[in-house]
């Protein structure tokens, strides 16, 4: 029985991945590094220390990760100014058959708990949730479990009773690892031979959950 649904934010409840991947590329290469988009797609909801250490195996030890994240920040917060908060198709929906059916629901997020707050905020969906955490709340971010094992404590439910929305790899390895019922519903990449076996279900939309619960 699925008492919980959390639900990863960027790429899941907000289209605000693709700004990610482009902000991480022009970051990148201006500080002189050949990055491309699977480079970036790496780095979807990954843990920074984790993420510092991939781009240095990849690129050397002259990729300055945390100082290439600031002027990514800055050039998402540009994009994000230029075209807004795109909500994800079906939210509303599948917020009010979740609380119809007396389902919990929590959002479990890579981004910063304060930026987070304002994001679901302008989106109109911030009081819709009963928890909302960060991967900064814990000791390690995604692909690790931390995340949603705090989430489903602060909700108050078992893991295994909790469905877990996610769009990328890092956050079905994190989810699975908590031992959640990771459903992913499509974003930027489709599941792959890793993450496919990992995975409960796959949904065309966030409205497709309906069909899972």
């Amino acid at each position: 029985m699925v008492k919980a649904v959390i639900f990863d934010m960027d790429g899941v409840l907000i289209d605000t991945e693709k700004h990610y991947n482009a902000a991480w590329c022009e970051a990148a290469r201006m500080a002189g590094f050949d990055f491309k988009r699977e480079h970036a797609l790496m780095l979807r909801s990954c843990d920074a220390q984790l993420a510092a250490r991939m781009m240095k195996d990849i690129f050397g030890e002259r990729f300055d990760y945390f100082a290439i994240r600031e002027v990514r920040r800055g050039l998402v917060a540009d994009r994000l100014e230029k075209y807004g908060l795109e909500k994800k198709p079906g939210i509303d929906e599948i917020l009010a058959f979740l609380h119809e059916k007396g389902i919990k629901t929590a959002v479990a997020t890579a981004t910063p708990i304060t930026l987070t707050l304002q994001h679901l905020e302008k989106i109109g969906v911030r009081k819709q949730f009963d928890k909302i955490v960060s991967a900064k709340q814990v000791d390690q971010g995604k692909p690790a479990p931390d995340v949603y094992l705090y989430a489903c404590a602060q909700i108050g439910e078992e893991p295994s009773d909790c469905i877990a929305v996610e769009d990328s790899p890092n956050g079905i390895k994190s989810a699975y690892a908590a031992g959640c019922k990771p459903v992913m519903v499509p974003d930027l990449t489709q599941p792959d031979e890793e993450i496919a076996p990992l995975l409960y279900a796959v949904a065309d939309s966030l409205l497709d959950i309906k069909k899972i619960i």
